[in-house]
């Protein structure tokens, strides 16, 4: 059988008639992309800070303000054709889009191990669990093996033939049982009414929150290009992520508080080692499998955005970036997860407050030329977004940093573009 999608390169527009896309393709996709072993944990990091109900409060404000702004992520590619990299092109220029290229490749290399190693955490715990064995560099390998896999198959053939085939329902089937048997096994009343211990304020768990869908932005256009309207990516990716980020970071958090795991101090190692026993190891084991999705997504971005900067084809560098991700998890510890979620926003999310204000306010969604060059406004106003989210994070904590600096620097955008002109360099 042919496959459903060739391969673009990151700097092509993808042609409209190969725009295949549906509004239930970018459901399938960013739904399944939104429940996954690590959104368990962050949301395991909100407790016992907050209380549960306050936890779940800064969930849903979180989810939905990040997922509409992935989803206006996603209309850029939706408009261009172009992938997220190449997108930034017309914002940045080619050489200003080179720092974020290389930047994304970088954290994306970062992400595929900690999905590796979340998906062999959960696999070892659920063997070591039922049959006392454990084999932590076996799961390491075959969850490397199987992400760069898909990866290489590219993102059309994998909604197509992979998610929307029965990799959703299995999705569904596990976080269904989890669900069930929190309800069953725990006094859900009780959770609510334990109080928090203050150590995390409401903003930064908000802002904690909203790290999630914004450590996406950098890859969503390489999906939404395929799209066959604008609407539907919208509609699509913003309901998928914004559900499935709801749900499953608000199961991370209650079950964290019923078994007193945490985020820190090896408590994602309890938090797994609690579904398991809790008669959950059956919903554990089919959200592993369909966990790869998120490692896939990681590999196969990570190597459009290189293939922006070299002469390569994506899939070849897809088969580099799967190798290098699985021998980091070999390797690597996961504790210092949070702080890798709030480095990525504090980057990346001004980054997008440049391009969003760019692309719907500056160029009323109409697609330009490249500038050959660096296009020094918006490199300033995203260099002022990063300088104001590291303020706010060590100066006023509590007010959380994301939203404010995505804010400054399209403001900033905004009023340079205003004084120095379009076309300057």
């Amino acid at each position: 059988m042919a496959p459903l999608d060739d391969t673009y390169a990151p700097l092509t527009p993808v042609p409209p008639e190969r725009r295949t896309f549906e509004a239930r393709d970018a459901f399938s996709l960013w739904f399944s992309l939104g429940i996954g072993l690590l959104v368990l944990q962050a949301g395991a990091f909100l407790v016992p800070g907050l209380s549960l109900g306050a936890a779940l409060a800064a969930i849903v404000t979180g989810s939905v303000l990040g997922a509409l702004l992935l989803a206006a992520a996603g209309v850029v590619g939706s408009d261009t054709g172009l992938s997220a990299m190449g997108a930034l092109r017309l914002t940045l220029g080619a050489r200003g889009a080179a720092v974020p290229a290389t930047l994304n490749a970088v954290q994306l290399v970062g992400w595929g191990a900690f999905e590796i190693i979340a998906m062999r955490d959960a696999a070892d715990a659920l063997t070591r669990q039922t049959f006392g064995l454990s084999n932590p560099m076996i799961w390491t390998l075959a969850f490397g093996l199987l992400a760069t896999w898909l990866a290489i198959v590219g993102p059309v053939s994998f909604v197509r033939r992979f998610l929307r085939a029965f990799g959703l329902w299995l999705l569904l089937a596990g976080a269904g049982w989890l669900s069930w048997r929190l309800l069953a096994e725990h006094d859900l009343a009780a959770l609510l009414a334990k109080a928090g211990t203050g150590e995390i304020s409401f903003g930064a768990g908000v802002d904690l929150v909203i790290a999630m869908p914004l450590s996406w932005l950098p890859l969503i256009a390489d999906y939404t290009r395929f799209g066959r309207t604008s609407g539907g990516m919208f509609r699509g990716s913003a309901l998928g992520y914004g559900l499935a980020n709801i749900w499953f970071m608000s199961l991370g958090a209650a079950y964290a508080l019923a078994s007193g795991a945490n985020g820190g101090n090896g408590g994602e190692t309890l938090l797994l080692s609690a579904l398991a026993a809790s008669g959950g190891g059956i919903a554990l084991l089919l959200i592993v499998i369909d966990e790869t999705d998120n490692t896939f997504a990681d590999i196969h971005s990570a190597a459009v955005s290189t293939a922006t900067l070299l002469p390569a084809k994506p899939a070849n560098l897809a088969l580099i970036f799967g190798a290098v991700c699985t021998t980091i998890a070999l390797f690597a510890p996961i504790g210092r997860y949070e702080s890798f979620l709030l480095l990525i926003g504090s980057v990346f999310a001004p980054l997008f407050g440049v391009l969003l204000t760019d692309h719907f306010v500056m160029r009323r969604r109409a697609t330009t030329e490249a500038r050959a060059g660096l296009y020094l406004p918006a490199l300033l106003a995203w260099a002022t977004g990063i300088v104001a989210y590291q303020a706010l994070s060590r100066l006023a904590p509590d007010l959380g940093a994301t939203l404010p600096s995505f804010l400054v620097a399209g403001a900033v955008y905004w009023g340079l573009r205003r004084v120095w002109g379009r076309e300057a360099a």
